[in-house]
């Protein structure tokens, strides 16, 4: 019982809905591309789940090793601050997942192995360096959520069509706004630590504000790929819900921009997330 404890406590570790969906974001961005050709690359688009996956894993995991204190005091039922998980041994869990993720990459074509360590590289400057420059940290974070779209486009034609330019970009936008909105979360471990978010800098208002930006710039750029006929009707009814969750939690953190409110937001943003790539999927046939 002890051990399946354990095994829990490490699979919390690598945040298994976030890891997963940066997975399935590989195989949406080759959909993307080309919806038949991709079904040519059965073991590429697997690699390729399997290195979103590990390298988003490994990035949990490191994350919460370099913020154990401020998990102490923000979120204190973690596996490292619980004292389920040893640090050194989340840590060794991170260079594990870390080394199957790059194999992965590598195992698929050169290309995808160097952006899979260029997208390790910025993760790596984010946990250790990054996070306390906050708004710029909040790029970095972005910046790895959206390149794994990228990366299913290559696996398929080696390069980037206008359609996954555009998810990318939305993906980029709209996680910059979860970012921005954990940092209310956030401020009482963030203030301890010295580090700059938004919450921290400017307050709850203003960071509730600035948040919904970039959510609402994620909305407007959803009705493009319609007006350009990248996809097809099937879209509509799956991002019509992403964005109208959006626009809803954009109203609710304005009204009442307190740490439960922007904790229940950020939770449901991540199922927004997972109703957009499914638009996207299904827009490609």
């Amino acid at each position: 019982m002890n051990s399946v404890r354990k095994l829990g406590a490490y699979f919390r570790l690598m945040r298994p809905i976030n890891a997963v969906m940066m997975g399935f974001a590989v195989i949406v961005g080759a959909f993307l591309t080309n919806s038949m050709k991709s079904l040519n690359y059965p073991i590429q688009l697997l690699l390729g789940f399997i290195t979103g996956l590990a390298l988003t894993g490994a990035s949990m995991a490191v994350n919460d090793y370099y913020d154990r204190e401020i998990d102490a005091i923000n979120e204190p039922s973690r596996p490292i601050p619980s004292g389920t998980v040893k640090p050194k041994n989340a840590l060794a869990f991170a260079f594990l997942l870390t080394f199957v993720g790059l194999a992965a990459a590598f195992l698929t074509s050169v290309e995808c192995g160097l952006i899979a360590v260029l997208a390790w590289l910025v993760m790596s400057i984010y946990v250790t360096i990054g996070k306390s420059t906050g708004i710029l940290g909040n790029f970095m974070v972005s910046f790895c959520v959206a390149v794994p779209f990228l990366y299913g486009s290559l696996i398929v034609a080696r390069r980037v069509g206008l359609n996954v330019g555009l998810f990318a970009a939305m993906a980029f936008l709209s996680n910059t706004g979860r970012e921005v909105n954990k940092g209310i979360v956030d401020v009482a471990g963030d203030k301890a630590r010295g580090v700059r978010t938004i919450a921290v800098c400017f307050g709850n208002r203003t960071a509730a504000a600035l948040a919904t930006v970039f959510y609402l710039s994620s909305v407007f750029l959803s009705v493009f790929p319609l007006i350009w006929k990248l996809v097809s009707l099937w879209f509509i009814p799956f991002i019509a819900v992403t964005d109208f969750g959006l626009i809803f939690s954009s109203f609710l953190l304005l009204k009442n921009p307190s740490r439960e409110t922007a904790r229940r937001i950020k939770n449901a943003v991540l199922v927004f997330f997972l109703f957009g790539l499914l638009g996207f999927i299904a827009g490609s046939f």
